[in-house]
């Protein structure tokens, strides 16, 4: 179980604490030490690292090879790194990587998301997160190389994972509609726990 602390210091703001705990325990581990590798589709079994210099080490071995999953939110090693000199030990500090982490799950789910053609209704959104986990664990969706595709902006889902004052606060968010139906949606967003609101994606 992630820590409410850590989930408010150190998640990227574009996801809700409850996303950020569904994608951590659907796809993350619980070690931030955790180092996983696993080449054409097998997991090789690496020494459990009981240091960070362990777990780092583990990682420049096999980055370029395999593939390699770090940390708390199980982060893709090599991804935008060429050498493996040039990996950086936070990958493994349990609050950079879950930074990280949540900031590329994130651009995920707006690939999905868009991909589904940004439906606005939140029953769909189940299926949207389903799908954005098994691509945060494969790597692909629907033939698309998710870490490394562009992201598709942040219109696409930021209305169910943006807590509402965020959204306001964001400069380059569209304004939220200030209508009566509006306010009321938004107050019911948070009275049922892990239903997330679709409503209001892509504009109305």
């Amino acid at each position: 179980m992630l820590d409410a602390a850590l989930i408010q210091q150190c998640a990227h703001p574009s996801l809700k604490p409850p996303i950020v705990e569904q994608f951590v325990s659907a796809a993350g581990a619980n070690d931030p030490l955790a180092v996983t590798v696993k080449s054409g589709g097998r997991l090789i079994l690496v020494p459990k690292a009981t240091t960070p210099d362990e777990a780092m080490a583990t990682v420049r071995q096999y980055v370029g090879q395999a593939v390699v999953r770090v940390g708390l939110t199980q982060f893709p090693a090599g991804v935008g790194v060429k050498d493996a000199s040039d990996l950086k030990p936070d990958l493994i500090d349990a609050c950079e990587n879950l930074r990280k982490g949540t900031a590329m799950f994130s651009k995920v789910l707006r690939i999905v998301a868009k991909w589904y053609g940004n439906p606005k209704g939140d029953d769909v959104f189940p299926q949207i997160f389903e799908d954005a986990i098994y691509a945060w664990k494969t790597g692909e969706f629907e033939g698309v190389s998710v870490f490394q595709a562009e992201d598709p902006g942040k219109s696409v889902t930021i209305d169910n994972v943006l807590a509402p004052e965020e959204a306001e606060e964001g400069s380059d968010i569209p304004p939220a509609d200030t209508s009566t139906e509006s306010a009321e949606k938004s107050e019911n967003v948070g009275s049922a726990e892990m239903r997330i609101d679709l409503s209001t994606i892509g504009g109305k």
